[in-house]
């Protein structure tokens, strides 16, 4: 459980890394994003046979961060839209 939430908090802070401009998150929602992202990642490797959900590989670790991107992305957008409501 341990290892789960240290690698959401890495696959998060890379997500954040990667993602261009500032991000207004917090690290808990770093970790969530991170945690939702390294979820997707082990559900990929998983289906196409790579590894199983809680096993880290190389394919589950790419899509991992590549799903947190996206996820961080999608969070800044819409808190900037609440904030212009």
């Amino acid at each position: 459980m341990i290892g789960f939430i240290v690698a959401g908090l890495i696959i998060g802070a890379l997500a954040r890394l990667i993602k261009p401009g500032k991000q207004n998150l917090g690290w808990i929602a770093t970790l969530l994003l991170g945690l939702a992202g390294s979820v997707i990642g082990g559900l990929v490797a998983n289906l196409i046979g790579t590894g199983d959900i809680f096993e880290l590989n190389v394919i589950g670790f790419i899509v991992a961060v590549v799903a947190a991107v996206l996820l961080v992305g999608t969070a800044e957008g819409l808190a900037a839209r609440s904030k212009k409501s």
